[in-house]
């Protein structure tokens, strides 16, 4: 579990099964923590997430939080930054410096994330689009993001 300690990704409040399922294995492709922060708009259980894990399950490492308060108090949250990822960021992800420890942040796929995620953010992170353009999928934005932070914090692992 050495990866969890480079960076951790967390979902807030997902409302697509799939984009979780992805996140699932794009975590587990690089030894990263994921964080589900509940409730879900679907229900996540053991089948849903099996499914949506495809075998990729036993490589994770995902903690389900049932409420955002519990989030903030876990022990993952201890060290580290949160870093929310929301298209009312001030900061675009290729200028902003990532850093060993933290946390990247998406809220949900159709709300985004509440003043109060807001306000516990230690940034605020935009992927830069097309102004015509009103969002990217969850899933492609987490694979994005963390590819620019693992590039930056040497957080990749070793060619096998």
């Amino acid at each position: 579990m050495v990866g969890s300690l480079i960076m951790r990704i967390a979902l807030f409040q997902p409302g697509i099964p799939q984009n979780v399922g992805a996140c699932i294995r794009l975590t587990a492709c690089f030894g990263l923590g994921l964080d589900v922060i509940e409730p879900c708009s679907f229900p996540l259980n053991d089948k849903s997430l099996k499914r949506a894990a495809l075998d990729y399950g036993s490589l994770s490492h995902l903690t389900r939080h049932d409420s955002w308060e519990t989030f903030l108090k876990a022990p993952e949250r201890v060290d580290g930054r949160l870093l929310l990822f929301t298209t009312k960021g001030a900061t675009p992800f290729h200028r902003f410096s990532f850093e060993p420890g933290d946390t990247l942040l998406f809220g949900n796929e159709s709300r985004g994330a509440p003043e109060e995620v807001h306000a516990a953010a230690h940034g605020r992170i935009v992927i830069p689009i097309r102004p015509e353009a009103r969002s990217m999928n969850l899933a492609t934005t987490a694979a994005m993001a963390l590819g620019e932070a693992l590039r930056q914090t040497g957080g990749f692992p070793e060619a096998g």
